[in-house]
């Protein structure tokens, strides 16, 4: 199975957008109302479930498609494990030591995985790098039933048109950007008229979707009663500043997916199969 580089792009972006605007919604917001516990157990069985499905993908659709659901999975257990950690350690030197290993283990699998995924890729093919979450995340569930106890749940409601709103815009102006590498950047006319996808070519009318989209999004946030991303937490500086910085993070992620596609289709890296006995 090949794809393109704008294909392969969807690959990454279906998990990040469908991750990131549903995090909140599915993984904090639904911890708190459905019982923490319980989301976490379940996000664990979207995520091993996604993993297997991706693995197993013989088309392009059913790679992006599998790809979007595992961040279904991955923007539950995100918030979920953090909650458990909060709501099982006590605050002081316990929270604290807790939430240090989590975010050294997190650090450590970030890294560990670009190497065994890498190595997996090259020796046997890139399918076992999805199918080794299917036997963590079994392993995760057991312990969590066994070891988590049953949190009391608060009440109140889920924000659909904020999640909604936030993953359609945002899903709007990447398409804009990934469709603007391959066609005009500027296109706006004959739209939808050779296409051979539902949305159209071109960077102009995707952008201004999203735009109008995640300005609609905003003025959900400002009215709703308890939105997913209250727009006061940006009044403070401390909170704005460690977005910006997070924004900035998240470049790692660019880099990742354009050098590995730098380094094999411009140097051809890997040059020789384990198999062959001489390399170029």
């Amino acid at each position: 199975m090949e794809l393109s580089p704008a294909s392969l792009s969807w690959v990454q972006n279906a998990y990040t957008l469908v991750f990131g605007g549903l995090l909140l919604l599915l993984g904090a917001r639904a911890g708190d109302l459905l019982g923490r516990r319980k989301v976490f157990v379940a996000g664990l069985g979207l995520f091993g479930l996604a993993s297997l499905l991706v693995g197993t993908a013989q088309s392009e659709t059913w790679i992006i498609a599998a790809r979007a659901f595992q961040g279904i999975g991955a923007a539950i257990v995100a918030p979920s494990s953090l909650s458990l950690i909060t709501a099982t350690f006590p605050a002081g030197p316990a929270r604290t030591r807790a939430v240090a290993a989590y975010g050294t283990t997190a650090g450590i699998g970030a890294s560990l995985g670009l190497v065994v995924g890498g190595a997996l890729a090259y020796l046997v093919s890139w399918r076992p790098g999805f199918f080794i979450n299917v036997p963590i995340a079994i392993g995760m569930i057991v312990l969590a039933l066994r070891f988590f106890p049953e949190m009391p749940v608060i009440r109140g409601r889920f924000d659909l048109a904020g999640a909604i709103t936030s993953t359609i815009g945002m899903g709007a102006l990447v398409y804009g950007i990934v469709n603007g590498g391959d066609h005009s950047w500027l296109s706006t006319g004959r739209w939808c008229r050779s296409s051979s996808v539902p949305w159209c070519r071109g960077a102009v009318v995707p952008w201004c979707r999203g735009a109008v989209v995640l300005a609609v999004f905003v003025l959900n946030e400002w009215r709703a009663r308890q939105p997913i991303m209250p727009l006061r937490l940006f009044a403070s500086r401390a909170r704005s500043g460690a977005a910006v910085a997070r924004l900035l993070f998240a470049g790692t992620g660019i880099a990742f997916f354009f050098t590995t596609q730098f380094l094999q289709g411009v140097y051809d890296w890997p040059r020789c199969r384990p198999a062959s006995r001489s390399c170029q």
